[in-house]
C-alpha cells in the first residue's frame, strides 16, 4: 500500500496554493489524507508573518511531534515562511523534525521524499471548495513597508508569465472552478519583472476570456503605482467582480511616511475616489494598522474621521506588532497594548455601523448569490462584493440549493455583517 501523506496548511491563501501544487505532485505515489493525527508523512506549511502566527505555528509543530513520539506519524517535514524566517531557531528547538524547507519547498521537498519526482506545472489538488480557487500570479515583494517581514521571507518580486497563468487558470476551469481569485504579495506590480512594465490589465483581460469563470476577483493590490487602466476592464467585463482589495494601512501622511508606504494622504484619497468614480458600484475592501510607533491621538482621530467619511464597503483592522528584522523594529513601541486594543475596537464599531447602514439599503434588491455551503436547513452564500472566508455572507433558509450554484436572491433583511435572502423563483 502507498504511504499516507497529509499537508497541513497554516496561514494565507498564498500558502494554500503552494500546498495544492505540492499535493498534486505527491498524489501519484501517496495516499492523500486530510487527517494530520494519523498519517505516515505530515508536511506542515507554515506562516511566519507575525509573532502571533509564529507562536501558533510552533504550538502546532509541538503537537505534531507528540503524535510522532507515540507512533501515529512516521515523519514530519516543516516548510514555508516560518522556516525561511527562523530556520536556525526551529532546527535547534525541534530536533525531532525530519526536514526543514523554506519557501522554495516546491522545488526541493518532493525530490526528497519521492522516488519519481516530476514537475507538474499548473496541476493542483484543491483544498478550497471545488467552485472557487486562488491563482497566485506572483511571489515575493520589493516594497519597503517598515512593519512588514514579507520581503525578507519571500525575497524578490517574481511574476509568472501570462501564458503560464492562463494555462493554470484553464486547468482550474476544467476542474469546475467558477470563481477565480487573483492573489500575490502585491498584485499591482504584476509583470514589472518579466515585462519591464505592469501587466495586470492584460492578464485580467486574458483571464476574462475564459467563459467558465463567472467571477474573477482581485485581491492584495498595493496603492502605490496602482494601474488605473484596470478600472475600465473591471467595469466592462461581465465576469470580473466589481470588487477590489487594497490595504491602505493608515491615512495620516506622517504615519504613511514612517510606514514607508510611498504615498501621502492626498494621493491615497485621490486614488480611492478615482476607483469609485470609474467603477461606481465597486466594493472596496481595505485594512488598517492601529498603534504604529508614534501614532498620536490626533493621527488616530484623523484615521477614524476618514473611515467615517469614506465608508469602506469591507474593512479589517490590526494592532501593530513589532516584528524582528523590519525597519520599524528599531522604533520605540510608544503605543500601549491597551490603547491599541481600544483603537481597534473603536474602528471596528464604527465599521459595524457603516456596514449595517449599507446592508439595510440592499433590502428589497435582487442579487446573484454564489452558494458556498449548505448545512442543516440553511444555504450560505456570497455576493460578488464579498470574498470567501473574510467578507460577509448571505443566509438563505433552504435545503434545496447546491454549493457552487448561482441563484437570484431577494434580500429580505440585514445585519451588520450578514444579509438574509430568499430565492427568487
Amino acid at each position: 500500500m502507498n504511504k499516507k501523506v497529509c499537508v497541513s496548511t497554516l496561514g494565507c491563501p498564498k500558502n494554500i496554493v503552494d500546498s495544492e501544487k505540492l499535493l498534486a505532485t505527491l498524489n501519484y505515489e501517496y495516499e492523500i489524507t486530510e487527517n494530520p493525527n494519523q498519517t505516515d508523512y505530515l508536511i506542515i506549511n507554515t506562516c511566519g508573518f507575525l509573532q502571533s502566527s509564529v507562536a501558533e505555528n510552533e504550538d502546532y509543530i509541538s503537537q505534531a511531534i507528540k503524535l510522532k513520539q507515540i507512533g501515529k506519524i512516521e515523519k514530519i517535514f516543516v516548510v514555508g515562511c516560518l522556516v525561511s524566517r527562523n530556520r536556525a531557531e526551529l532546527t535547534k528547538k525541534f530536533p525531532d523534525i525530519d526536514g526543514f524547507f523554506g519557501t522554495d519547498f516546491l522545488d526541493k521537498l518532493p525530490a526528497k521524499i519521492k522516488q519519481n519526482h516530476n514537475e507538474l506545472y499548473g496541476e493542483r489538488k484543491l483544498l478550497t471548495p471545488s467552485h472557487y480557487a486562488y491563482l497566485k500570479i506572483s511571489d515575493g515583494c520589493e516594497h519597503n513597508c517598515a512593519f512588514c517581514a514579507i520581503p525578507a521571507i519571500k525575497g524578490k518580486f517574481n511574476s509568472l508569465s501570462i501564458e503560464k497563468l492562463v494555462e493554470e487558470a484553464k486547468y482550474l476551469a476544467a476542474l469546475g472552478v467558477k470563481e477565480l481569485i487573483l492573489i500575490a504579495q502585491d498584485t499591482t506590480s504584476y509583470g514589472i519583472d518579466l515585462y519591464k512594465e505592469q501587466k495586470l490589465n492584460e492578464l485580467l483581460q486574458e483571464l476574462s476570456r475564459i467563459e467558465q469563470f463567472k467571477w474573477i476577483r482581485l485581491m492584495y493590490t498595493y496603492p502605490r503605482k496602482f494601474p488605473t487602466n484596470i478600472l475600465n476592464t473591471i467595469k466592462t467585463a461581465d465576469n470580473i467582480a466589481k470588487y477590489i482589495d487594497m490595504p491602505i494601512q493608515h491615512i495620516s501622511t506622517n504615519i504613511l511616511r514612517k510606514m514607508g508606504r510611498g504615498m501621502s494622504k492626498e494621493e491615497t484619497i485621490n486614488l480611492l475616489r478615482a476607483i469609485r468614480q470609474n467603477v461606481p458600484n465597486i466594493a472596496i475592501r481595505t485594512t488598517f494598522i492601529v498603534g504604529f510607533p508614534g501614532e498620536t491621538e490626533k493621527e488616530f482621530a484623523e484615521l477614524r474621521d476618514f473611515i467615517e467619511e469614506f465608508e469602506f464597503d469591507r474593512m479589517g483592522v490590526f494592532e501593530y506588532s513589532a516584528e524582528i528584522g523590519t525597519a520599524a523594529y528599531k522604533y520605540s513601541d510608544t503605543v500601549s497594548k491597551d490603547i491599541k486594543a481600544q483603537r481597534l475596537e473603536e474602528l471596528m464599531l464604527l465599521q459595524q455601523n457603516i456596514s449595517l447602514k449599507k446592508n439595510r439599503k440592499l433590502i428589497g434588491n435582487e442579487m446573484q448569490i454564489l452558494i458556498d455551503e449548505v448545512k442543516d436547513a440553511f444555504a450560505i452564500g456570497r455576493t460578488q462584493y464579498d470574498a470567501p472566508e473574510i467578507d460577509q455572507q448571505v443566509i438563505i433558509k433552504s435545503k434545496k440549493l447546491i454549493a457552487g450554484g448561482f441563484y437570484n436572491v431577494k434580500i429580505v433583511d440585514a445585519r451588520e455583517y450578514d444579509l438574509i435572502g430568499k430565492v427568487v423563483k
